[in-house]
């Protein structure tokens, strides 16, 4: 029997959790019954990724897909889920596990950050001369993972009619927010949009709330709107499914397993996890 272990970042808010198990329960309808189907957590949530393939093995599984519900490669899809992978195939030999690619640049990506732009009614196809929008990561300390946001802005801009869109970190790295909200308005905009580069809701998001209305009082010439997350959009479901079956294909573009340079940066790597 094969099994899909579905792995979510984790947040010290419980909403957010609970949002990412809703999400993979309204997968399942979509993902081929035969295949058993669970979700784990990186921190700050349970079941673990461990519990979660203990479960995925209880259940009779002898072939594992797991998939991260990360947007970018970093640290956390490059390193600490294929170690997780790595300590379980020690302890279950005979399973087979295949990893899939988080979520990454996928051109639906693009369909549901115009979706919430259309949501706090702007009109991407003619949008206001004086409006930017500051797409806002997580931020982290892999250059690589930055590096993507960036990438995503400059292809988000293309598709749109935007003067500006400005990428921006919510933390750990620059530039920030507050960064990216000055630029805006030295570069002459009279509404600013911020709009999350967030799965779903968490500490981050409601911190996030809190700047914007910082905003508002430091910027009183400035109309500042915060657009939505990701949270259930149904592009957001095609996404993780394409990866599914990618992986279910074996065919997945990039597989940390074969990395040559995994285990040598995972000696020099220290993270802790909460759970």
């Amino acid at each position: 029997m094969k099994a899909v272990l579905f792995v979510g970042h984790g947040s010290r808010d419980p909403e957010g959790n609970d949002q990412i198990r809703q999400f993979v329960e309204q997968l399942k309808p979509h993902i081929e019954a035969s295949l058993h189907v669970e979700t784990s957590f990186l921190e700050f949530g349970l079941p673990t990724i461990r519990e979660g393939i203990d479960h995925c093995v209880d259940a009779g599984a002898r072939e594992i897909i797991v998939i991260p519900m990360i947007l970018l490669s970093a640290g956390h899809s490059k390193l600490h889920i294929p170690a997780e992978i790595d300590e379980a195939k020690k302890r279950y030999p005979h399973v087979t596990f295949i990893y899939g690619r988080p979520i990454g640049i996928h051109e639906q990506t693009f369909s549901i950050l115009k979706t919430r732009l259309q949501e706090i009614g702007e009109n991407i196809e003619n949008p206001d001369p004086e409006t930017a929008v500051v797409l806002l990561g997580r931020g982290g300390s892999d250059p690589d993972a930055n590096s993507d946001l960036y990438k995503i802005s400059r292809l988000f801009w293309e598709q749109t009619n935007y003067f500006l869109v400005e990428p921006a970190f919510m933390g750990v790295t620059t530039p920030s927010l507050e960064d990216g909200v000055e630029r805006c308005v030295k570069l002459g905009a009279r509404k600013v949009v911020v709009l999350p580069y967030f799965l779903f809701t968490g500490v981050l998001i409601k911190r996030l709330e809190e700047k914007v209305k910082q905003f508002r009082f430091q910027y009183p010439q400035v109309d500042f709107v915060l657009a939505g997350y990701f949270g259930f959009h149904p592009e957001l479901k095609t996404i993780v499914l394409d990866r599914l079956e990618e992986a279910l294909g074996k065919a997945v573009m990039m597989n940390c397993d074969m990395c040559q340079y995994r285990l040598h940066a995972a000696e020099h790597h220290h993270h802790h996890h909460h759970h």
